[in-house]
């Protein structure tokens, strides 16, 4: 089966992986997760596999020349992430349609390779300050990487107009179920 891919970009501090989790948690029958491949380092908490395919940077570069993915990206400075082509199929070959968290470029590149076959969803808080609540909630950010996601954000605000459509993440409830609504239609379709 050829499945479809519904591809969920954002900001940092939209909220699109918690909109991803739940659509995996919801509908595990038809929904699978690509997992990312990542050059950053491994958290305490990750577990190679499942959160991303941890690889060292000389080998992402190689698998790069080998045209292995279907999107890479250096998303932070030195920090490559990048969805392997043989994951979608590995999916597709589960029966299930594809499930992204990816950065914003990559989602880009991910609707202009498959096309009518993907559905590409903008996910975005609708202030700057509630980004920041979110960020600084996580307990993860110093100061500095706080601006730098900051920047960030504000560059990848100024692509929502490439993607199909936005999801305004303003309050969970509402988000989770127009996201559902969203997969759902767009499977059917």
């Amino acid at each position: 089966m050829k499945g479809k891919l519904i591809i969920f970009s954002a900001p940092s501090g939209s909220g699109k992986t918690t909109i991803v989790r739940h659509l995996l948690q919801k509908y595990p029958s038809l929904l699978a997760f690509s997992v990312s491949a990542a050059t950053r380092e491994q958290r305490e908490h990750e577990v190679n596999g499942k959160d991303y395919y941890f690889i060292p940077k000389k080998e992402f570069r190689q698998k790069i020349a080998d045209n292995e993915f279907a999107e890479w990206e250096e998303v932070y400075a030195g920090n490559y992430y990048g969805t392997f082509k043989t994951e979608i199929e590995r999916l597709w070959a589960e029966g299930k349609h594809v499930l992204f968290d990816v950065d914003v470029k990559g989602g880009l590149k991910l609707k202009e390779i498959y096309r009518e076959d993907a559905l590409a969803v903008f996910v975005k808080v609708s202030s700057e300050d509630e980004i920041i609540r979110r960020l600084s909630g996580r307990g993860t950010e110093s100061e500095k990487s706080l601006e730098t996601r900051l920047g960030k954000v504000r560059y990848e605000l100024s692509f929502e107009d490439k993607f199909d459509i936005t999801l305004i993440n303003d309050n969970l409830s509402d988000a989770l179920e127009k996201a559902e609504n969203l997969a759902l239609d767009f499977i059917a379709s």
